[in-house]
C-alpha cells in the first residue's frame, strides 16, 4: 500500500478489514450477529470458519461483503492433501479468498521445499482465488519469517499474513515491515492478531500492511467516525475482547 496515499476515512479503513469470525465456541446466533455487524459496517470481507462459509455467503448476499475462510487452521499441521480438499470445499461453498496456515513444523525445521510445496498445492487448487499464507510469526525467528515469506511468494500466494490470533502473539509493526521488505510491492501483507483499535491498525498500515484481520471492526470504524467528527481520539480505547 502507498502509505502516502492512505487517508483515514471510513471508506479507506473499511476497505482494509477482513472481519474475523473464527472463535471455535461461537454459536450460529453469534455468527449471525457478527455477519450482520460486518454488513452494517460494510467491511471488505469476513473470514469465517470453514463450516460457516455457505451460510455466510447466503446471509451476506447483496451486501457487498466478501466471504473468506481459513485452511489448515489454526496449526497448519494437516496434510497437504487435506488442505487441498478443504480448499476445494470452501470454494464450492462460495469462499472468495483462502487464508491458509503454513506447515509451521516444516518451517521450524528449515524444510522450505516442503513449506513451498504445501502452499503451491493450495494455490494451484484455488486457481484465480486469492490465497493468503499465515506464517504464525509468534513462533518464528526473523530469519524464518524472511524464508517463509519468500517460500509463500515463490509458491504464488497473493498475500503473506502474520498470525492466526490463537498462538499467544499477533501482528507487530516490526514483523510487518520485515515481511513487506521481503516480498516487495507486488505481494500483499496482512496484519492479523491483536489489531484491536484504530491506532494499531494505522501503525500496521504505516509498517506496510495492506489488509487487516480483526474482530474489532466496529470499534475501529466507530473511532474513525469519532475522530472525523471531533478531530480527537475517543476515550474508549481498544477492544480488549477482540482478536
Amino acid at each position: 500500500m502507498d502509505k502516502a496515499a492512505f487517508s483515514v476515512t471510513a471508506d479507506a479503513v473499511r476497505g482494509l478489514i477482513d472481519h474475523a469470525i473464527l472463535k471455535p465456541e461461537l454459536t450460529r446466533s453469534d455468527v449471525d450477529a457478527q455477519l450482520d455487524e460486518a454488513a452494517a459496517y460494510r467491511v471488505f470481507s469476513v473470514c469465517v470458519r470453514p463450516s460457516d462459509v455457505a451460510h455466510a455467503v447466503e446471509r451476506l448476499t447483496g451486501t457487498g461483503v466478501g466471504v473468506g475462510t481459513v485452511i489448515g487452521f489454526p496449526h497448519g499441521t494437516t496434510s497437504t492433501g487435506a488442505k487441498v480438499a478443504e480448499s476445494l470445499q470452501a470454494l464450492a461453498d462460495g469462499a472468495f479468498e483462502l487464508d491458509m496456515v503454513q506447515n509451521i513444523g516444516a518451517a521450524k525445521s528449515g524444510d522450505w521445499e516442503r513449506v513451498e510445496a504445501d502452499v503451491r498445492a493450495v494455490v494451484d487448487a484455488a486457481g484465480s482465488t486469492v490465497v493468503k499464507v499465515i506464517l504464525e510469526t509468534a513462533f518464528l525467528t526473523d530469519d524464518e519469517i524472511v524464508a517463509a515469506s519468500r517460500a509463500a511468494r515463490s509458491a504464488g500466494a497473493a498475500f503473506v499474513k502474520t498470525s492466526t490470533g490463537f498462538a499467544g502473539g499477533g501482528a507487530t509493526a516490526e514483523h510487518i515491515a520485515l515481511m513487506r521488505a521481503t516480498v516487495g510491492p507486488d505481494t500483499g501483507v496482512k496484519a492479523s492478531g491483536g489489531v484491536r483499535g484504530l491506532d494499531t491498525l494505522l501503525e500496521m498500515v504505516e509498517a506496510g500492511a495492506d489488509r487487516i484481520g480483526t474482530s474489532a471492526s466496529a470499534r475501529i470504524l466507530d473511532e474513525v467516525a469519532h475522530r472525523a467528527e471531533t478531530g480527537t481520539a475517543s476515550a474508549v480505547g481498544d477492544d480488549t475482547t477482540s482478536y
